[in-house]
């Protein structure tokens, strides 16, 4: 089991710039993906951003141009970077990694809420 936790979500304006990190409890190097997703009141939770072991990269049409998601292997942490922020990006934002053969184990963080508005 690999634990995940969220930090850097808060209340931002319309515009405005967050960071939110995602610590694991083990080496990133051997995830095979680790990604960012988030769930908005009422709706399903969406895919954000994803990067692989191998460092590529893919990100949902709502976020291309406005998000970027990246890793520190020191640090065994994932970043989205979230700029140019609008009303629409407010849900709560979670960390899943996927590891083993195929993937086929997965663990979420427990979530971190961002807000925006003015």
């Amino acid at each position: 089991q690999v634990q995940l936790v969220e930090s850097g979500g808060g209340l931002v304006q319309p515009g405005g710039s967050l960071r939110l990190s995602c610590a694991a409890s083990r080496s990133i190097l051997s995830i095979n993906v680790m990604g960012w997703y988030r769930q908005a009141p009422g709706k399903e939770r969406e895919l954000v951003a994803v990067i692989t072991f191998g460092g590529s990269t893919n990100y949902a049409d709502s976020v291309k141009g406005r998000f970027t998601i990246s890793r520190d292997t020191a640090k065994n942490t994932v970043y989205l970077q979230m700029n140019s922020l609008k009303p629409e990006d407010t849900a709560v934002y979670y960390c899943k990694c996927d590891y083993g053969l195929g993937s086929r184990f997965h663990d979420w963080g427990q979530g971190t809420q961002v807000t925006v508005s003015s």
